[in-house]
């Protein structure tokens, strides 16, 4: 049961198995990109490819679907973002349960959006969970652990590759840990709590009283999408690429300091931060010294109004 890429690659490890795959569950077909044509999941385009059964439920309690799961006798359900909180009526259909390949260091990052969250939070250290599912959220008992630093670039993009191929490695491991009864089951802690909830358009939002070394931050946890964004006139202006420029008072946050080839420089609540790569409502990409060229940003320019 999965949805985007991140689940495509833990389907691709299964289906290297010997264990057969006997369907996979994905959400429906959304409409999507600029155009908003409606698009299968990446997960159901593989399954396909594979000749597998392919279920896609508005609601994971529908009857109709439950009994198609069912019809699927599954001994093992393998969970990788799919989306939904499934409830005990599925927990308890498998004879071995149900396992969520999680993308953070449990209990750290509980939720639907880990890595973006451990990017914005500056964690140093992140990685992969395979945990035993619950009716709470991300709280089951963790069966292994496989860990990674987090870059200095890192984009929630780049960490996703990255930690897919951790989960790719390690379901394989613990199906056959399952299987021989050597792992052992180990309660989460208490202690270390930290939730991850879905990401909205508004937490991309750049806040110019956060410190630069926070908004540096937001703008690699919101790529690929939603992408962080402020304003310019009136318009949306999206922040693909982002460096710390000081660390220093700048001036009054959100004021446009110096703007030139190398970036556009804006204060912020501590230090200021360079724009290197950005997106005017409307308009493509660009970095700060194409868009300079079209656009007069002078110092003194108030960003986010």
């Amino acid at each position: 049961m999965g949805t985007p890429r991140f689940a495509g690659t833990i389907l691709e490890a299964l289906l290297a198995r010997p264990d057969p795959v006997v369907g996979v569950v994905c959400q429906p077909d959304r409409p999507r990109g600029r155009g908003l044509a409606v698009e299968p999941p990446e997960v159901k385009m593989l399954a396909l490819a594979h000749g597998l059964a392919v279920l896609q439920p508005e609601r994971v309690r529908d009857p109709s679907f439950l009994d198609a799961l069912r019809a699927l006798a599954p001994d093992l359900v393998v969970v990788a973002a799919y989306g939904r909180i499934l409830p005990r009526t599925i927990l308890d259909l498998p004879p071995q349960g149900c396992i969520n390949v999680h993308a953070s260091i449990l209990p750290r990052h509980r939720g639907a959006a880990p890595i973006a969250h451990a990017i914005m939070a500056g964690d140093q250290v992140t990685g992969v969970s395979i945990m035993v599912m619950t009716e709470e959220m991300d709280a089951g008992d963790v069966l292994l652990v496989r860990e990674t630093a987090v870059r200095a670039d890192d984009t929630t993009a780049t960490l996703t590759d990255r930690l897919a191929l951790l989960g790719e490695a390690a379901i394989g491991a613990a199906i056959d840990g399952l299987k021989t009864g050597a792992l052992r089951r180990m309660p989460q802690p208490a202690d270390g709590i930290t939730l991850a909830p879905r990401i909205e358009r508004e937490d991309a939002r750049l806040a110019w009283t956060r410190p630069a070394v926070e908004l540096e931050r937001l703008v690699r946890a919101m790529q690929p999408a939603p992408a962080a964004f402020t304003t310019l006139d009136g318009k949306v202006l999206k922040v693909h690429r982002a460096a710390i420029a000081s660390a220093g008072e700048t001036g009054t946050p959100g004021t446009v300091v110096a703007a030139g080839p190398g970036g556009i420089d804006v204060a912020t609540g501590a230090g200021s931060l360079r724009l290197l790569e950005i997106q005017l409502e409307g308009k493509r990409r660009l970095d700060a010294a194409a868009f300079l060229a079209g656009h007069r940003v002078p110092p003194g320019t108030c960003l986010g109004r």
